[in-house]
């Protein structure tokens, strides 16, 4: 099986939005195959067809004159946010189409696992938690302040670096939010990941409903990955947990010429990513 894969770069949610819808129904005319988008939004908040109005908790005023948008959406799941610094990736997957019996839970705890890989990448120990889809981290201190390698010594200023003495202070973090559709066997939405997001954004809102913290790569590392960098190892997780291989394009247009869409950008990859990439099939 191949998966296509197209970096939007910045791109608003409305036309990301209409993209995918696009590309769902161009996947069940199997008209093109199985599609992954990687995008970054500006400061958007979703309500997905469980959501409680209450979970956002400033005024939608207020929200207005930040230019944070709110859209009501048919994903499953609750408010979630999306804003710069953060990778969103929607998988367009017809699930007939994956090796195994692939439903709705299945397809979730391989996203999921896709994420745990991405973020071992960076030296962050992860979990699933029982009831509550999405990636957490240990209840422990962030790698950064207990000494573990991950390029260069990090601790933020004004925090202690003795993790022992503040371990039990520390809850589970959710470093990655999911919440997919699905028609027709066709899914739609997808994941995002906190790579360097500005998390004081996450007090207009009860994520997912939780009252649990929010946490992303750099609060947790103290590095701050480019999200091309996270692009390329989220998507070899995909290839890796899919059992496909991995396909980059240039331009929308690669994947179906004289289609009017809505956004075309160049794959944001490494040329070697992009040499190599014909040839490498990931059997997971």
């Amino acid at each position: 099986m191949v998966i296509s894969v197209v970096n939007l770069g910045r791109c608003d949610y409305t036309t990301a939005l209409r993209l995918q819808e696009s590309l769902v129904a161009l996947r069940k005319e199997e008209r093109v195959g199985n599609v992954l988008l990687f995008v970054e939004h500006p400061a958007v908040i979703t309500l997905g067809r469980n959501a409680k109005e209450s979970n956002i908790v400033v005024p939608r005023e207020l929200l207005a004159a930040r230019g944070v948008e709110v859209f009501e959406i048919n994903r499953g799941g609750d408010v979630t946010l999306h804003a710069p610094g953060q990778l969103v990736a929607y998988p367009i997957f017809d699930l007939r189409s994956l090796d195994g019996k692939v439903g709705a839970v299945e397809f979730v705890r391989r996203l999921e696992e896709v994420l745990m890989r991405t973020c071992a990448q960076w030296a962050i120990e992860t979990q699933r938690i029982a009831g509550m889809t999405g990636v957490w981290t240990l209840p422990e201190a962030p790698p950064r302040l207990n000494g573990r390698v991950m390029g260069r010594d990090y601790v933020a200023e004004g925090e202690e670096s003795n993790s022992k003495a503040k371990a039990g202070k520390w809850s589970e973090r959710k470093v990655a939010a999911i919440g997919v559709h699905i028609s027709r066997g066709v899914t739609s939405h997808g994941f995002a990941l906190n790579v360097t997001t500005d998390l004081g954004l996450y007090q207009y809102i009860v994520p997912c409903g939780l009252t649990k913290p929010v946490t992303s790569i750099e609060f947790e590392t103290g590095a701050r990955p480019s999200l091309d960098e996270v692009i390329v190892v989220a998507a070899r997780g995909f290839g890796e947990i899919f059992a496909s291989q991995i396909l980059w394009l240039e331009k929308l247009d690669d994947l179906l010429p004289g289609v009017a869409w809505e956004q075309d950008a160049p794959a944001v990859a490494p040329e070697n990513e992009r040499r190599v990439a014909g040839d490498d099939v990931h059997n997971g």
